[in-house]
């Protein structure tokens, strides 16, 4: 299986009608890829907090449009990151949208973890609730959304709904770029999963972004990692690896905590 992740810049500079329309050329630059994967809030940029309410869109609006053609054009599963979306029954939220290769939109997740402790997107985005899986034809994937990378009992929910591949779009700033490294390790060996991780590079309201997706075996070993600029990713690995890992190594089935065991 082939997945390229676009690591995308997000600079003041350019407009987000700019941008979209840029992006959406490096999708269909994809043509032969499987899976092709965006970063978070790549239309605004993760930090540009002022930006989310003026460039909120709806589900279905522009970004969606675009995206939805691109994937078709390349004929790729799109995992096209995430949106500012407007609810027009609600609050903002961060939105992560997927689509098959004929454009269809298949998934849709509102990140549950809101980043900005009671500041920034804490404050301005509605939380999500519902775990999303996608089923692909060769893996089925899990997905999250930057700052859930902190919280792996969100993972573990997603194992548990038979997630084998963890995709994590996200705008993470390059000051704490240790962690992003760290983390996308913990969740793949922890759930015997591969996990691709896929970063803006760039600056977003004056916070550099740390770029360096990556991509991880279901052994934490480094498939492949980005650098700090704009950049594509591609990586062939095997998701059938994930299921021979559980069975050698069957950590997962010595869980204890977290189950619903009858008598426990």
């Amino acid at each position: 299986m082939r997945a390229s992740l676009l690591q995308v810049a997000v600079n003041e500079d350019e407009s987000v009608e700019s941008r979209r329309l840029r992006v959406a050329g490096m999708v269909r630059d994809q043509a032969g890829a499987d899976l092709v994967v965006l970063p978070e809030l790549w239309t605004t940029g993760a930090f540009a907090y002022e930006e989310f309410g003026s460039e909120a869109e709806p589900l279905e609006g522009p970004t969606f449009e675009a995206m939805a053609k691109a994937a078709s054009d390349a004929g790729v599963w799109l995992h096209a990151g995430s949106i500012p979306e407007r609810d027009p029954e609600g609050p903002l939220y961060n939105t992560s949208l997927v689509f098959s290769p004929s454009g269809e939109l298949v998934a849709a997740y509102r990140k549950i973890h809101r980043f900005g402790f009671d500041k920034g997107e804490a404050v301005l985005m509605g939380a999500g609730y519902a775990l999303v899986t996608v089923r692909l034809p060769h893996t089925v994937v899990g997905v999250a959304t930057c700052y859930d990378l902190r919280f792996p009992e969100l993972f573990r929910g997603l194992v548990d709904a038979g997630a084998e591949t963890l995709v994590v779009p996200a705008g993470w700033p390059e000051r704490r770029r240790s962690h992003w490294t760290l983390l996308a390790q913990a969740r793949a060996v922890e759930n015997q999963s591969f996990v691709l991780a896929c970063g803006t590079a760039g600056t977003h309201a004056g916070v550099p972004q740390a770029g360096h997706s990556i991509v991880v075996d279901p052994w934490g070993e480094v498939l492949a990692e980005a650098g700090p600029g704009e950049q594509i990713l591609t990586v062939d690995f095997d998701p059938t690896t994930v299921a021979g890992t559980r069975e050698r190594f069957p950590a997962l089935k010595d869980r204890v905590l977290g189950l619903d065991r009858p008598g426990r």
